[in-house]
C-alpha cells in the first residue's frame, strides 16, 4: 500500500508539471516595458508601417520650437517633386528674413543664396532666416507659406497640430503640434523625399556669404549631437524655446529598419538626446519586421464581356509587418482572393482582389491586387471579330 502511494504521489507531480510547463508555453509573450525617460512626451514610431512602438502622452498639444520646420521642409520638398521650385534656384533674403532672431545663419538683406545652399542652412543649422526667405520665395509671403503649412496638417488628419509661422521662433499658444504629430509629418518627409536625410545628415559644412561688403566663410554646425552619438542616425530636427524647453525628432536606420523618436519638453539638451537614443535603442530591441516585396507570379483573371477574355494582375505594393511581441515570423501565411470571374470594363489599376497574411490565425494586412491593364467592354463588332476568328481557325 505504501508503495503505491508513492507512486500515486509521484504521478500526480509529474503531471502537475506537465501542466504548469503546458500553461507556460501556451502563455503570450509579453513585451519588454520602455524604458523610464525625463522627457514627459514622446513616441516611437516605424516609419514603412506608421506603427507605434511606444508612446506617452503623445497627444498632448506642446510648442514645438524648431522642429516645426520638418514642415517646412516638408513643403519645401513637395515643390521640389513637383517642379514648381529647383535647387539652383536663387532666394533672395529680405529685409524681414533678415531680421529673424534666435538660431540663425546670418543672412544680409538682399543676399542671394541658391535654394540647395538655403536647406543645408535649414535642415543643419535650424536657420530662421534662411527658413522665413524660403517660405516668401515659394509663397510670396510667410503667412501664405504658413497656410500650406496649416493645410498639409489637415491633409496629414494632424488634430494637435497648427502653425503660426514657418521657424518656431514664436511663442503663441496657437503654435502647437504633439509628439505623435511630429511623428507623422516626420514619416512623411523621410518616405515621401528621402533625399532630406542627404541634408539632415550632414555634420558640418562650410558655405559662403556674397553681399557688398565682401565673400565670407561661415560654418553650418549641426544642431543634432545624435549624429556622433548614435552610429544608426539619419536625421532630423531639434528645437529648443523657453516655452517648449527642448524637441527632437530623432531618424535612425539600422539594418534597413527605419525608426523615428520624438521628444518634446524635455527639460535640457542633453537630456533630449539621451532619451531619443534609448528610445531609439528600445524600439530595435521590441521590433522584428516582415516583408514580402511581392515578386511572386498571380494567376491571370477572366474576363466577361469584353474585348480580351483575360487579364494579368499585378500586386498593389510589397507587404510589411512590424511585430514587437516575438512571433515566430515564419508561421506568416499568405492567401490570395480574387474572384472567378469580373466583368467588362475594367480599368488598369482597378483593385481585383487582395492578398492576405495571416499570423497564428490572425489577419495582420493585406496588400491590393490589381488590373495590370484595361480591358474595353466589347461591343457588336468585336463579337463578330471573335466568331470570324473561330470560324478562320476551324
Amino acid at each position: 500500500m505504501l508503495k503505491r502511494g508513492k507512486k500515486r504521489i509521484i504521478s500526480l507531480f509529474l503531471i502537475l508539471c506537465m501542466c504548469v510547463n503546458v500553461s507556460l508555453y501556451a502563455m503570450p509573450m509579453t513585451v519588454r516595458a520602455a524604458p523610464e525617460v525625463t522627457t514627459p512626451s514622446y513616441v516611437v514610431m516605424e516609419a514603412s508601417t506608421g506603427q507605434v512602438i511606444c508612446e506617452q502622452d503623445a497627444d498632448t498639444r506642446r510648442s514645438p520650437a524648431s522642429i516645426t520646420k520638418i514642415m517646412t521642409l516638408l513643403i519645401i520638398f513637395e515643390h521640389l517633386k513637383n517642379g514648381r521650385i529647383r535647387l539652383e534656384d536663387q532666394v533672395t533674403t529680405s529685409a524681414y528674413a533678415k531680421s529673424m532672431g534666435g538660431s540663425q545663419v546670418f543672412l544680409e538683406e538682399g543676399e542671394s543664396q541658391t535654394l540647395d545652399t538655403m536647406i543645408k542652412c535649414i535642415a543643419v543649422a535650424s536657420g530662421n532666416d534662411a527658413s522665413v526667405a524660403v517660405a516668401e520665395y515659394i509663397a510670396g509671403s510667410e503667412g501664405e507659406f504658413v497656410k500650406l503649412m496649416n493645410e498639409k496638417a489637415e491633409s496629414l488628419g494632424l488634430q494637435n497640430t497648427h502653425f503660426e509661422d514657418c521657424c518656431g521662433l514664436t511663442d503663441s499658444d496657437n503654435h502647437y503640434t504633439s509628439a505623435k504629430d511630429v511623428a507623422v509629418m516626420s514619416r512623411e518627409l523621410i518616405t515621401k523625399y528621402p533625399e532630406v536625410l542627404q541634408y539632415t545628415g550632414i555634420w558640418m559644412e562650410d558655405i559662403e556669404h556674397h553681399t557688398a561688403q565682401g565673400t565670407t566663410t561661415f560654418t553650418l554646425s549641426s544642431t543634432n549631437k545624435l549624429l556622433k552619438q548614435y552610429e544608426w542616425t539619419t536625421g532630423l530636427k531639434t528645437g529648443s524655446t523657453s516655452k517648449a524647453l527642448y524637441c527632437l525628432s530623432a531618424t535612425a536606420n539600422k539594418d534597413g529598419m527605419e525608426l523615428i523618436a520624438v521628444v518634446m519638453a524635455s527639460p535640457d539638451p542633453k537630456a533630449r538626446f539621451a532619451d531619443a537614443m534609448s528610445l531609439l535603442s528600445y524600439g530595435y530591441s521590441v521590433s522584428q519586421m516582415y516583408t514580402d516585396e511581392n515578386k511572386d507570379a498571380l494567376p491571370v483573371q477572366k474576363v466577361e464581356g469584353g474585348v480580351e477574355e483575360l487579364v494579368n494582375l499585378t500586386y498593389a505594393e510589397p507587404f510589411h509587418y512590424l511585430d514587437i511581441a516575438g512571433n515566430n515570423l515564419n508561421d506568416i501565411e499568405k492567401e490570395i482572393s480574387l474572384p472567378g470571374v469580373i466583368k467588362a470594363p475594367v480599368a488598369e489599376g482597378d483593385a481585383i482582389g487582395e492578398a492576405v497574411y495571416k499570423l497564428n490565425g490572425s489577419r495582420i494586412g493585406s496588400v491590393s491586387i490589381l488590373a495590370a491593364k484595361s480591358v474595353e467592354k466589347a461591343e457588336y463588332k468585336d463579337y463578330l471579330k471573335k466568331v470570324w476568328l473561330k470560324y478562320l481557325v476551324f
